[in-house]
């Protein structure tokens, strides 16, 4: 079964202050043009999006340079209500280390990811920590939360939507654009759930 993560880019979440994605057709069809042409611009970290270390350190990684390991294999699923504390991100990887996939954390619900359970995920030495809001941490001051994780490589998946999946383990796939030199990049994310 596949299940589609991703928000549609148009109508997207973006973060306060970010440049929004805009649609310009440039030829059409039903204007004399023998083909459909659109042209678009977006912020890197609109809708459905990575993160890469570059977003909040000069020498950081850009987004060509992580590779897809960190954005394909099998990942956990896991709810969650409030500020996920340090002993809350013990008991995530608990679960996931148990599911056989805790590489990569998919955070589901309405929630915030404390500092201290930040350090919990950076030391685990996860690859990727994926959320719904368009920001890990809390969204009037997400910039310890981002240190701590791209400080250690920890990639972030932010903006996916997960309110109709369940808990439990899925095979993740959530490759960026291959934006050279960039700070973060769009991705169309897609959980796979094994139907045997």
């Amino acid at each position: 079964m596949l299940i589609d993560i991703s928000q549609e880019v148009f109508s997207c979440q973006g973060y306060p202050d970010d440049p929004m994605p805009h649609c310009r057709p440039v030829m059409r069809m039903v204007q004399g043009a023998s083909y459909n042409l659109t042209a678009f611009s977006m912020c890197a970290h609109n809708g459905t999006h990575i993160d890469a270390p570059f977003h909040f350190f000069k020498e950081g990684k850009t987004v060509e340079q992580l590779g897809l390991l960190p954005f394909i294999g099998d990942c956990y699923v896991a709810r969650y209500t409030g500020d996920i504390t340090a002993e809350d991100a013990v008991f995530i990887l608990e679960k996931a280390q148990k599911s056989g996939a805790a590489e990569r954390i998919l955070l589901a619900g309405d929630l915030t990811v404390t500092a201290a359970a930040a350090r919990v995920f950076a030391d685990a030495g996860i690859l990727l920590l994926g959320n719904e809001g368009q920001t890990i941490g809390p969204v009037e001051a997400p910039m310890e939360v981002h240190l701590i994780l791209l400080g250690a490589d920890v990639v972030l998946l932010e903006g996916i939507v997960l309110q109709h999946v369940q808990e439990g383990r899925y095979f993740l796939s959530a490759a960026p654009l291959n934006l050279a030199g960039c700070d973060g990049a769009p991705c169309r994310a897609v959980l796979i759930k094994p139907t045997a």
